[in-house]
């Protein structure tokens, strides 16, 4: 499967987290909103890097700074 990251990925595709390159505090700041590596998200929106995933009935906002250091796989 190909790796990429969460800014790269088109509305409507479901997608695992395989990694977070960010510090332990972005990990635990993620942690904190639910996102983990594991999880299953929808991309629901996404906009110059902005995206909003939908998990499990909730919907997160996370800017590009963030989405470009979440590493995803497509399901």
């Amino acid at each position: 499967m190909d790796s990429r990251t969460l800014a790269q990925i088109s509305p409507g595709h479901r997608v695992k987290l395989v990694a977070i390159r960010g510090d332990r505090s972005l990990s635990r700041r993620l942690l904190a909103l639910g996102l983990v590596v594991g999880n299953e998200v929808e991309v629901l929106h996404s906009r110059k890097g902005d995206v909003i995933v939908g998990r499990g009935g909730n919907r997160l906002a996370l800017g590009h700074d963030i989405a470009e250091q979440v590493v995803v796989e497509e399901l």
